[in-house]
């Protein structure tokens, strides 16, 4: 198997790692991309960014009242 971060993943394609990175670990090398995008396009005076790891997503919620969403234009 491959070691990530301390954790050992089976051979093979792996859907979802702890950290939220989609893998795929070959007796060669482990290669990951990330499965979450990271926002770039939003109120940054008014909002911030929350990492989700529930959902391994940013949330963008309002400084003023955090149980409120903003709008993010974009995404990276």
């Amino acid at each position: 198997g491959c070691i990530l971060d301390g954790k050992l993943y089976p051979f093979g394609e792996i859907a979802r790692t702890e950290n939220c990175f989609r893998c795929s670990c070959s007796k060669d090398a482990m290669r990951c991309c990330s499965i979450f995008h990271t926002p770039i396009g939003y109120d940054k005076e008014n909002c911030k960014i929350v990492f989700n790891e529930k959902s391994c997503n940013y949330d963008v919620l309002q400084i003023s009242d955090p149980s409120k969403e903003c709008l993010v234009y974009s995404r990276v």
